[in-house]
Protein backbone atom coordinates (compact mmCIF):
# COMPACT_ATOMS: atom_id res chain seq x y z
CA UNK A 1 0.00 0.00 0.00
CA UNK A 2 1.43 3.53 -1.17
CA UNK A 3 -0.57 6.26 -0.34
CA UNK A 4 1.14 9.85 -1.56
CA UNK A 5 -1.43 11.90 -0.62
CA UNK A 6 -1.31 14.31 2.91
CA UNK A 7 -3.95 14.30 4.79
CA UNK A 8 -5.65 16.84 7.42
CA UNK A 9 -8.70 14.97 8.27
CA UNK A 10 -9.72 11.04 8.69
CA UNK A 11 -12.93 10.34 9.64
CA UNK A 12 -14.40 6.37 10.94
CA UNK A 13 -17.36 4.51 10.60
CA UNK A 14 -17.81 2.90 14.50
CA UNK A 15 -19.65 -0.59 14.41
CA UNK A 16 -17.76 -3.10 12.26
CA UNK A 17 -14.69 -0.88 11.48
CA UNK A 18 -13.02 0.86 14.21
CA UNK A 19 -14.84 -0.86 17.39
CA UNK A 20 -13.64 -4.10 18.42
CA UNK A 21 -15.70 -7.46 18.91
CA UNK A 22 -16.49 -6.45 22.02
CA UNK A 23 -17.79 -3.03 20.29
CA UNK A 24 -14.82 -1.17 21.87
CA UNK A 25 -12.22 1.68 20.99
CA UNK A 26 -9.02 -0.42 20.94
CA UNK A 27 -6.44 0.16 23.25
CA UNK A 28 -3.81 1.16 21.13
CA UNK A 29 -5.93 3.93 19.21
CA UNK A 30 -5.55 6.20 21.89
CA UNK A 31 -1.45 6.96 21.12
CA UNK A 32 -2.08 7.23 17.75
CA UNK A 33 -4.82 9.68 17.95
CA UNK A 34 -2.51 11.65 20.14
CA UNK A 35 0.39 10.97 16.94
CA UNK A 36 -2.40 12.58 14.72
CA UNK A 37 -3.18 15.38 16.50
CA UNK A 38 0.89 16.39 17.10
CA UNK A 39 1.09 16.03 13.18
CA UNK A 40 -1.94 18.68 12.32
CA UNK A 41 -4.44 15.76 11.44
CA UNK A 42 -8.25 15.75 12.88
CA UNK A 43 -10.08 12.65 13.62
CA UNK A 44 -13.99 12.79 13.68
CA UNK A 45 -16.15 9.65 14.51
CA UNK A 46 -18.81 9.20 11.56
CA UNK A 47 -21.87 7.13 13.05
CA UNK A 48 -25.38 6.06 13.25
CA UNK A 49 -24.61 6.09 16.73
CA UNK A 50 -26.23 9.22 18.86
CA UNK A 51 -24.20 12.42 19.46
CA UNK A 52 -23.96 11.79 23.53
CA UNK A 53 -22.91 8.03 23.06
CA UNK A 54 -20.08 8.79 20.99
CA UNK A 55 -18.75 11.88 23.22
CA UNK A 56 -18.66 8.95 25.70
CA UNK A 57 -16.81 7.13 23.65
CA UNK A 58 -14.52 9.61 23.35
CA UNK A 59 -13.83 10.72 26.79
CA UNK A 60 -10.20 9.69 26.75
CA UNK A 61 -9.10 11.93 23.65
CA UNK A 62 -6.92 14.34 24.29
CA UNK A 63 -7.37 16.71 21.57
CA UNK A 64 -10.56 18.72 20.25
CA UNK A 65 -13.31 16.69 18.84
CA UNK A 66 -15.55 16.84 15.44
CA UNK A 67 -18.06 14.46 15.03
CA UNK A 68 -20.54 13.33 12.28
CA UNK A 69 -23.58 11.51 14.55
CA UNK A 70 -27.24 9.99 13.68
CA UNK A 71 -26.02 8.66 9.96
CA UNK A 72 -24.73 12.84 9.23
CA UNK A 73 -27.65 14.47 10.67
CA UNK A 74 -26.03 16.24 13.13
CA UNK A 75 -22.72 17.21 12.61
CA UNK A 76 -20.65 18.59 16.17
CA UNK A 77 -17.45 20.51 15.78
CA UNK A 78 -15.17 21.47 18.84
CA UNK A 79 -18.50 21.74 21.75
CA UNK A 80 -20.84 23.04 19.79
CA UNK A 81 -23.51 21.23 16.97
CA UNK A 82 -22.92 23.34 13.58
CA UNK A 83 -25.45 21.65 11.99
CA UNK A 84 -28.38 19.50 11.80
CA UNK A 85 -30.64 18.24 9.28
CA UNK A 86 -34.48 17.53 10.78
CA UNK A 87 -37.41 15.20 9.61
CA UNK A 88 -41.09 17.04 8.87
CA UNK A 89 -43.60 16.12 11.76
CA UNK A 90 -45.45 14.74 9.16
CA UNK A 91 -43.34 12.10 8.01
CA UNK A 92 -42.50 11.16 11.30
CA UNK A 93 -45.86 10.30 12.35
CA UNK A 94 -46.25 8.41 9.40
CA UNK A 95 -43.58 6.51 10.47
CA UNK A 96 -44.86 5.70 13.87
CA UNK A 97 -48.19 4.83 12.39
CA UNK A 98 -46.28 1.86 9.84
CA UNK A 99 -44.72 0.34 12.28
CA UNK A 100 -47.07 0.09 14.98
CA UNK A 101 -49.73 -1.12 12.01
CA UNK A 102 -47.91 -4.36 11.69
CA UNK A 103 -47.69 -6.32 14.83
CA UNK A 104 -46.68 -9.11 13.64
CA UNK A 105 -42.91 -8.04 12.96
CA UNK A 106 -40.95 -7.93 15.99
CA UNK A 107 -39.65 -4.04 15.62
CA UNK A 108 -39.25 -1.16 17.42
CA UNK A 109 -38.59 2.59 16.74
CA UNK A 110 -36.06 4.89 18.47
CA UNK A 111 -37.15 8.15 17.41
CA UNK A 112 -34.28 10.20 17.48
CA UNK A 113 -33.98 14.06 18.22
CA UNK A 114 -31.19 16.43 19.08
CA UNK A 115 -32.15 16.28 22.94
CA UNK A 116 -32.29 12.62 22.81
CA UNK A 117 -34.03 9.43 21.44
CA UNK A 118 -37.38 7.81 22.46
CA UNK A 119 -38.46 4.33 22.78
CA UNK A 120 -41.85 3.19 23.76
CA UNK A 121 -41.00 -0.50 24.21
CA UNK A 122 -39.93 -1.62 27.64
CA UNK A 123 -38.68 -5.06 27.25
CA UNK A 124 -35.18 -5.92 28.19
CA UNK A 125 -33.83 -7.35 25.08
CA UNK A 126 -34.93 -4.36 22.46
CA UNK A 127 -33.65 -1.62 25.52
CA UNK A 128 -30.22 -3.13 25.67
CA UNK A 129 -29.73 -2.94 21.79
CA UNK A 130 -31.13 0.42 22.27
CA UNK A 131 -28.84 1.72 25.02
CA UNK A 132 -25.47 0.65 23.09
CA UNK A 133 -26.36 3.07 20.61
CA UNK A 134 -28.16 6.03 22.71
CA UNK A 135 -26.81 7.25 26.02
CA UNK A 136 -29.53 9.47 26.32
CA UNK A 137 -32.79 6.78 25.75
CA UNK A 138 -36.07 7.79 27.44
CA UNK A 139 -39.35 5.58 27.41
CA UNK A 140 -42.74 7.11 26.15
CA UNK A 141 -45.69 5.19 26.12
CA UNK A 142 -47.14 7.16 22.86
CA UNK A 143 -44.15 8.14 20.35
CA UNK A 144 -46.37 10.79 19.09
CA UNK A 145 -46.02 12.56 21.74
CA UNK A 146 -42.43 13.29 21.12
CA UNK A 147 -42.56 14.23 17.57
CA UNK A 148 -41.19 18.11 16.89
CA UNK A 149 -39.42 19.90 14.35
CA UNK A 150 -36.40 18.56 16.21
CA UNK A 151 -36.44 15.00 14.95
CA UNK A 152 -33.49 14.29 12.60
CA UNK A 153 -33.78 10.36 12.60
CA UNK A 154 -35.97 7.51 12.93
CA UNK A 155 -34.10 4.23 14.09
CA UNK A 156 -35.50 1.22 13.61
CA UNK A 157 -34.44 -2.22 15.03
CA UNK A 158 -35.88 -5.23 14.03
CA UNK A 159 -34.90 -8.72 15.51
CA UNK A 160 -35.17 -10.38 11.91
CA UNK A 161 -32.78 -9.30 9.18
CA UNK A 162 -34.02 -5.47 8.10
CA UNK A 163 -33.82 -6.33 4.66
CA UNK A 164 -36.41 -9.24 4.97
CA UNK A 165 -39.04 -7.32 5.47
CA UNK A 166 -38.64 -4.07 6.65
CA UNK A 167 -36.78 -2.16 4.32
CA UNK A 168 -39.11 -2.84 1.54
CA UNK A 169 -41.94 -1.98 3.59
CA UNK A 170 -40.45 1.51 4.75
CA UNK A 171 -39.04 1.99 1.08
CA UNK A 172 -42.41 1.87 0.33
CA UNK A 173 -44.35 4.78 2.82
CA UNK A 174 -41.19 7.26 2.71
CA UNK A 175 -40.72 8.44 -1.06
CA UNK A 176 -39.55 11.76 0.59
CA UNK A 177 -37.35 10.32 2.86
CA UNK A 178 -34.09 8.39 2.94
CA UNK A 179 -33.59 5.17 3.95
CA UNK A 180 -29.99 3.56 5.26
CA UNK A 181 -29.19 0.44 6.06
CA UNK A 182 -26.66 0.88 9.26
CA UNK A 183 -26.50 -3.26 9.95
CA UNK A 184 -28.70 -6.37 9.69
CA UNK A 185 -31.33 -5.07 12.49
CA UNK A 186 -31.14 -1.57 12.30
CA UNK A 187 -32.11 0.59 9.75
CA UNK A 188 -32.52 4.88 9.79
CA UNK A 189 -35.14 7.06 7.79
CA UNK A 190 -33.73 10.80 7.86
CA UNK A 191 -34.37 13.44 5.57
CA UNK A 192 -33.02 12.78 1.83
CA UNK A 193 -30.61 15.55 2.33
CA UNK A 194 -29.03 13.52 4.85
CA UNK A 195 -25.89 11.24 4.57
CA UNK A 196 -22.45 10.58 5.82
CA UNK A 197 -21.08 11.83 2.69
CA UNK A 198 -22.65 15.30 2.75
CA UNK A 199 -22.21 15.43 6.54
CA UNK A 200 -18.25 15.34 5.76
CA UNK A 201 -18.33 17.92 2.80
CA UNK A 202 -20.23 20.79 5.56
CA UNK A 203 -17.27 19.59 8.39
CA UNK A 204 -14.43 19.73 5.74
CA UNK A 205 -16.04 23.28 4.36
CA UNK A 206 -16.63 24.27 7.88
CA UNK A 207 -12.72 23.26 9.16
CA UNK A 208 -10.90 24.66 5.41
CA UNK A 209 -10.28 21.45 4.40
CA UNK A 210 -10.28 20.22 0.88
CA UNK A 211 -12.38 17.11 0.27
CA UNK A 212 -9.04 15.69 -1.15
CA UNK A 213 -7.19 15.86 2.48
CA UNK A 214 -9.82 13.59 3.78
CA UNK A 215 -9.48 9.54 4.61
CA UNK A 216 -12.79 7.47 5.36
CA UNK A 217 -13.14 4.22 6.57
CA UNK A 218 -16.50 2.00 6.42
CA UNK A 219 -17.73 -1.02 6.35
CA UNK A 220 -21.20 -0.89 5.69
CA UNK A 221 -24.35 0.29 3.37
CA UNK A 222 -24.76 3.65 5.13
CA UNK A 223 -21.08 4.34 4.47
CA UNK A 224 -21.55 4.54 0.79
CA UNK A 225 -21.57 7.72 0.69
CA UNK A 226 -18.97 8.45 2.68
CA UNK A 227 -16.49 6.56 0.52
CA UNK A 228 -17.92 8.57 -2.65
CA UNK A 229 -17.28 11.68 -1.39
CA UNK A 230 -13.82 11.43 0.78
CA UNK A 231 -10.67 11.99 -0.77
CA UNK A 232 -9.09 8.29 0.24
CA UNK A 233 -11.25 5.93 1.50
CA UNK A 234 -10.65 2.50 3.14
CA UNK A 235 -13.37 -0.78 3.46
CA UNK A 236 -12.93 -3.46 5.88
CA UNK A 237 -11.78 -6.71 4.99
CA UNK A 238 -15.72 -7.53 7.16
CA UNK A 239 -17.42 -4.57 5.22
CA UNK A 240 -20.46 -4.84 2.75
CA UNK A 241 -19.53 -6.30 -0.89
CA UNK A 242 -20.91 -3.37 -2.50
CA UNK A 243 -18.49 -1.42 -0.22
CA UNK A 244 -15.67 -3.22 -1.16
CA UNK A 245 -16.57 -2.43 -4.47
CA UNK A 246 -16.33 1.68 -4.63
CA UNK A 247 -13.50 1.80 -1.86
CA UNK A 248 -9.88 2.75 -2.71
CA UNK A 249 -7.88 0.29 -0.24
CA UNK A 250 -9.05 -2.32 1.87
CA UNK A 251 -8.34 -2.19 5.90
CA UNK A 252 -8.02 -5.32 7.98
CA UNK A 253 -11.04 -6.28 9.73
CA UNK A 254 -12.05 -4.62 12.72
CA UNK A 255 -11.36 -7.16 14.89
CA UNK A 256 -7.68 -7.64 13.71
CA UNK A 257 -8.08 -3.45 14.76
CA UNK A 258 -8.02 -2.57 11.00
CA UNK A 259 -8.72 1.09 11.22
CA UNK A 260 -5.42 1.36 14.10
CA UNK A 261 -2.93 -0.49 12.10
CA UNK A 262 -3.73 0.98 8.77
CA UNK A 263 -3.36 4.58 10.34
CA UNK A 264 -0.19 3.41 12.45
CA UNK A 265 1.31 2.65 8.83
CA UNK A 266 0.05 6.28 7.51
CA UNK A 267 1.25 8.12 10.33
CA UNK A 268 4.27 6.38 11.90
CA UNK A 269 6.34 8.07 14.50
CA UNK A 270 8.71 11.79 12.84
Amino acid sequence: MTITQEFKLVVSDMDGTLLDENHQIPDDFWPILRRMHQQGIAFAPASGRQLYTLLNQFELAECPLSVIAENGTVIYHHGEIISTTTIDQHSTHNIIDLVESHPEIDWGLALCRTDGAFVSRTDEQFLSEGTRYYARLTHIKNLHDAVNDQVIKLALYSFEDVQLRAESLLREATDNLAIAVSGKHWIDVMNQEANKGRALETLATHMGINISETLAFGDYLNDFELMQTAGTTFAMENAHPKLKEIADHIAPTNTAHGVVTTLDRLFPEN
